[in-house]
């Protein structure tokens, strides 16, 4: 039976190491941002077609998260591997595009099996390497540096170092090309529906409102016990007062009710005109269910009533309702 392996504080030792390693190349590439970067960065927002990223082995795994990266902010780009690409995948390159080359040593066999091709094709490359006059980086049309002093691995073998520069550097030109297309928050949520920024920002009040037979109201002339039978029968906690033409004159709340209680009014007989909220907060359908957050915090309130642009009733929400939609 195998003793079990235990580990010694000597593991924290070489961890801090690691990260120190890594950390201080990282910071090294600041120097390193110059023309060269530019260059590249010129040559993708000049691009008619796709990024193309690609890389062998670990930096074949840092090439895809490239790629990702790109694709949710602004700029498409998919991985293509280089093997692949020798036996019939060249064939969605085209002139149109620009080829994204990983490789620190930066004479990977797969790739200059390649690269002459893709030159051929009239696509424009740029290399990531960790030897500026390597082949690859010769060849490149615009060459980003990721060479490191040493990797952060004992032996000195496993690429570690290398990768986490090659990844930095991809995040950086990822988000400079954000910058100068003007991406902003709404095109990200756009391309990330599933995720809880896309519900925040593509989520409108029309969406998640109640509306039709399902909007509580009752009419001025009503007495305060058909409200309360009206909030009952809806359930959002309120009920608004409208006129013949369903405008808005005024809502009534659980909150309403509750000081409606302490003045033991009598409820068959107490006109609703008389114990309602006028003026209440209200929101258009077209608003973004963020706003209706906003508006609903910072007054502390809990339903809100949904109008046209004549102040028309056409729908009703309450924090239930922003919730079930995640949008908080």
């Amino acid at each position: 039976m195998k003793t079990p392996l235990t580990a010694t504080p000597h593991a924290l030792v070489l961890a801090r190491e690691v990260i120190n390693i890594e950390a201080a190349a990282v910071q090294a590439l600041t120097q390193r941002i110059d023309d060269d970067f530019l260059r590249a960065l010129n040559i993708i927002l000049s691009c008619e077609g796709r990024v193309i990223v690609s890389g062998m082995g670990k930096s074949g795994h840092i090439a895809r998260k490239i790629a990702a990266t790109m694709s949710s902010t602004g700029t498409p780009a998919y991985f293509v591997h280089p093997a692949e690409a020798s036996h019939g995948d060249l064939g969605m390159i085209t002139s149109l595009d620009v080829f994204i080359a990983l490789s620190y040593s930066g004479e990977s066999d797969e790739l200059m099996t390649i690269v002459p091709v893709i030159k051929r094709q009239g696509a424009r490359l740029i290399s990531l390497t960790g030897n500026p006059q390597s082949t690859l980086a010769l060849a490149a049309d615009a060459h980003l540096d990721g060479s490191v002093a040493k990797e952060a691995c004992p032996m000195g073998l496993a690429p570690t170092t290398s990768t986490t520069v090659a990844l930095v550097l991809g995040d950086a030109l990822a988000m400079a090309l954000l910058d100068a297309k003007g991406f902003g928050e709404e095109d990200f949520a756009r391309s990330h529906p599933g995720g809880s920024l896309g519900r925040r920002l593509l989520t409108h009040v029309r969406d998640i409102m109640h509306s039709g037979k399902n909007i509580p109201a009752v009419p001025l002339e009503a007495m305060l016990s058909d409200a309360i039978m009206e909030m009952s029968r809806k359930g959002l906690g309120m009920t608004a007062i409208v006129d013949a033409s369903q405008h808005v004159l005024g809502i009534y709340t659980d909150g309403d009710l509750r000081r409606t209680l302490e003045k033991q009014l009598e409820f068959s007989s107490t006109p609703i005109s008389t114990v309602m909220s006028r003026k209440p907060r209200s929101i258009s359908a077209n608003a973004l269910a963020v706003e209706a957050v906003r508006v609903m915090e910072e007054h502390n309130i809990s339903q809100m009533l949904v109008v046209d642009d004549d102040n028309k009733l056409v729908g009703a929400l309450n924090m239930n309702d922003l919730l079930r939609a995640k949008v908080i």
